[in-house]
């Protein structure tokens, strides 16, 4: 029932890693499988290990000027390059310094003509300058990408909402490291993924650099613009405190400080049971918009102005984008069909943060969700859920009771070694449900008759819900 392409080792992608020897090179260079929940986006003919955008943004209109210098590497012999590109124009390019003089932009896909084929396993640098005005993508999940607020600029990137502003390789098993230096009006402030660097202003002109270091996948990249204020909560006593901001406007200030007052505590929380925070910071932006729901991207989330509130429905999703943190960015699916390893694994945060927080125990949520779920349709294979469904609630619900199960099965002393091991050995990497049954069958296998597969597969391949997990 499992499925069988551990690609693990293939997406654990860094900028500066070392030259692997021959067999390694040769395992390397075996493009992955295409995604088939999202067909058209992305190509396995290569691998990006670097992105720098440079960005002018006039908010004003609502366009974009934009510079992407992609350092790459083939896979495979190439003639041509496919990069994802949406809603904007390319406007000229260059590989290695040498000009594109033959490209095509069709449905969504750049095609640039390679002025020299390059053979399988040579590096590449990629120059393009796109201009336009972009806009969210209408995919099958609503629009996704980039989109114009009241008064700033929102990415919301998953599944598919990267190429509404760069030209990149869309697969969540691509990762890379980022330089964003994004320039737009003064008296906006800019946030990106990782770490600000510098910020400078000239004129009525203000430019913001950030840097992500750890490889992040296209949809997890973000632009926040508004009149944001940057406030950093405080740093406790200790090693190795990881640094918190906030991103809100004035008029929120008060309202996101008491809904945010348990942010550090959460993060505590997470650490303990899933191991170390996995980046050098932690943002949270606060909208003025009101959001459906909130958004996550790597080592930041985004909330509405509707998200403010300190009752349990507020805090757990508070909590949920804080643990994707761990589950979702830092260990990213290979494949969509395996989302229940980013959803059920947040929504399971929810509970223990629920418990440790002085509200309802794992147990109580979980029989509270087991409870829901038996009086829905029973219509949704969580561990392949089908591009339409992999966002659903019954996912985020029954991957957590999933996880639950487990624990009951192996007890404290083997679940939150196995949960911190999972996070430590795919820090930074791509994930797949069988490298979790295989990690879990060898971390409890002093539990007699333990089988991480026959009690997953239940809960993640079959319609019927299982019997509430009881703990040993």
């Amino acid at each position: 029932m499992f499925p069988t392409d551990l690609d693990t080792e293939h997406s654990m992608r860094f900028l500066h890693r070392p030259r692997p020897s021959t067999s390694a090179l040769a395992a390397l260079l075996t493009p992955a499988p295409s995604d088939s929940y999202i067909p058209l986006h992305g190509s396995t003919s290569y691998t990006v290990e670097h992105y720098e955008l440079d960005l002018q943004v006039r908010l004003a209109g609502n366009h974009l000027a934009g510079r992407a210098v992609i350092t790459a590497r083939a896979l495979v012999p190439l003639t041509h390059v496919d990069l994802d590109l949406i809603g904007v124009g390319m406007d000229k390019a260059s590989v290695d310094g040498v000009r594109v003089l033959k490209h095509s932009a069709l449905h969504g896909k750049l095609q640039l003509r390679l002025p020299t084929p390059l053979e399988a396993g040579t590096d590449f640098t990629m120059d393009i300058r796109y201009s336009g005005f972009p806009a969210p993508d209408d995919g099958e999940w609503g629009d996704v990408g980039w989109e114009e607020l009241n008064d700033g600029v929102l990415v919301a990137g998953q599944p598919t909402g990267a190429p509404t502003w760069f030209p990149c390789n869309d697969r969540a098993d691509d990762k890379a490291s980022y330089r964003f230096t994004v320039t737009t009006d003064a008296d906006y402030t800019v946030v990106c993924n990782g770490v600000l660097t510098s910020q400078t202003k000239k004129s009525s002109r203000e430019t913001w650099v950030y840097e992500q270091s750890a490889p992040m996948s296209t949809y997890l990249a973000t632009l926040q613009i508004g009149r944001y204020r940057l406030l950093s909560l405080p740093i406790p006593p200790g090693p190795a405190q990881v640094p918190i901001t906030v991103a809100v406007s004035k008029k929120l200030q008060a309202k996101a400080s008491l809904a945010l007052a348990r942010q550090r505590e959460m993060l505590d929380v997470f650490t303990a049971c899933f191991g170390p925070y996995p980046f050098d910071a932690y943002t949270v932006v606060v909208t003025e918009d009101v959001l459906e729901i909130p958004l996550e991207a790597q080592s930041l989330s985004i909330l509405g102005s509707n998200h403010l509130e300190r009752d349990w429905e507020a805090q757990r999703l508070i909590a949920h984008e804080l643990s994707h943190q761990w589950f979702g960015n830092s260990l990213t699916l290979a494949s969509w069909r395996d989302i229940w390893l980013h959803e059920g694994f947040a929504c399971y945060a929810e509970w223990l943060w629920s418990e440790e927080s002085g509200s309802l125990s794992v147990l109580e949520r979980a029989a509270a969700a087991h409870a829901k779920l038996l009086l829905e349709p029973n219509d949704v294979i969580i561990g392949d859920p089908g591009p339409t469904k992999m966002f659903d609630d019954v996912v985020y619900k029954r991957g957590a009771l999933a996880l639950e199960a487990i624990r009951c099965a192996v007890g404290e002393s083997l679940f939150f070694p196995l949960l911190q091991r999972w996070a430590a050995q795919n820090q930074h990497g791509s994930v797949s449900t069988a490298a979790f049954v295989i990690l879990a069958d060898q971390l409890c296998c002093e539990v007699s008759g333990f089988s991480a597969a026959a009690i997953l597969t239940p809960w993640l391949y079959q319609q019927s819900i299982p019997p509430l997990p009881h703990r040993r």
